[in-house]
């Protein structure tokens, strides 16, 4: 009797998570009201550089980011003033959970919780109280060529992601947070995982182009802009990204085909 009673509780909580998570998606692709999105810097080395740029970051710093997405939403046909407004939250002096390359179900699921709770711990800031929060660690591009994968969570909006620690990167960092940003309210990843080439068609910006190849734009959530079969390349800002239809679809700029 105790251990039905156990797993009644539990699914109690998991059922009540689940709505949760599900009216917070609802919110964010309705795209009737502003999103609030919080930028948490982290430092992820010891670089006096790094200290140095994330001491300099001001909501002025990604400001391409929400201009980006009003120019897409309007382009859908989307009427809403600002899509997004983000703010950058003071330094956040400590690193979240790491995530293990080789990971079951099971450990993922574990990290994302650990993650949510960690989250939660660190996420002061002035203001509105933010949907979307995404921490960002920048890394000194002089002591690192490349930096760890980044991770969107459309469960609990939430970010951590990798950048660089550097003017001379900034577009691209721009690319980086708007590509995890979009994760948060549902995107999917539409390229390869082992090549990284984007998937046609929906990992395209024009996939019916003629000649298809090479692309001149990139779907952001493609990740990169195809130059043939093999190859295809980080775009250099996000001025050189679209979203596509199928992305549109899952983040509710474009309604679903009636089936």
């Amino acid at each position: 009797m105790f251990r039905k009673f156990r797993i009644l509780i539990l699914l109690l909580v998991l059922a009540t998570v689940g709505l949760s998570a599900w009216r917070a998606n609802t919110r964010l692709t309705t795209w009737a009201n502003t999103v609030h999105v919080a930028i948490y810097p982290i430092a992820a080395d010891d670089s006096p550089a790094t200290a140095r740029f994330i001491k300099a970051l001001d909501n002025d710093s990604f400001a391409d980011i929400g201009q980006w997405l009003q120019s897409e939403s309007n382009r859908y046909g989307r009427s809403i003033l600002q899509p997004v407004a983000i703010r950058v939250a003071p330094p956040v002096h400590e690193q979240p959970p790491g995530l293990l390359s080789q990971r079951s179900a099971l450990d993922a699921i574990l990290w994302s919780l650990k993650l949510r709770w960690w989250a939660a711990q660190h996420d002061q800031i002035d203001g509105p109280k933010p949907q979307v929060r995404l921490f960002v660690l920048f890394h000194d591009p002089e002591r690192n060529a490349a930096v760890p994968h980044s991770t969107g969570l459309s469960k609990g909006q939430l970010g951590v992601i990798h950048a660089f620690a550097s003017r001379l990167q900034r577009k691209q960092n721009a690319v980086v947070i708007a590509h995890e940003l979009l994760h948060t309210f549902g995107a999917s990843d539409k390229y390869h995982l082992g090549t990284l080439q984007p998937i046609y068609p929906q990992g395209y910006a024009e996939p019916e182009r003629n000649p298809r190849l090479p692309q001149n734009l990139a779907e952001i959530m493609g990740g990169r802009t195809p130059i043939d079969e093999q190859n295809a390349e980080i775009p250099a800002s996000l001025t050189d990204t679209v979203i596509g239809p199928e992305t549109a679809k899952e983040i509710g700029l474009l309604p679903p085909v009636a089936g």
